[in-house]
């Protein structure tokens, strides 16, 4: 399913749940939450980039870890993860958003640098 949230923006979010199901508001937040990642790394944008999220209501005698929640981003050549158990699916999620920032911010920086270094060969050729 593909989410826009505004009109330069639109990114492949793929969402599966276990053991409950998110309503048309909660599908909006999470579209809204994973967007922020775009902020980060453009290429999670791209066509060839997704994100999955996997929700899963768990019955456990520690109610603090009933959802678990999991985010799969697959851009060129990496897959980024990341899993987080909260009582509510809003939590988990906020804390893989978390999770994922720095893992973006860091594929980012490697692929910027590929870049320039490419470039500075280039123009000593």
């Amino acid at each position: 399913m593909k989410f826009s949230l505004l009109p330069l923006i639109v990114m492949n979010i793929q969402h599966f749940e276990k053991g409950f199901h998110y309503n048309d508001r909660e599908l909006l937040a999470v579209a809204r939450k994973l967007g922020k990642l775009a902020t980060y790394c453009k290429k999670v944008k791209d066509e060839g980039s997704y994100i999955r999220v996997d929700a899963e209501h768990r019955k456990t005698e520690k109610k603090r870890d009933a959802m678990k929640v999991s985010v799969t981003v697959k851009l060129p050549k990496k897959v980024l993860r990341a899993e987080s158990r909260r009582p509510e699916v809003g939590e988990a999620l906020d804390r893989c958003v978390e999770k994922l920032t720095g893992q973006l911010k860091k594929y980012k920086e490697l692929h910027q640098a590929k870049g320039r270094m490419q470039m500075m060969r280039k123009r000593n050729k």
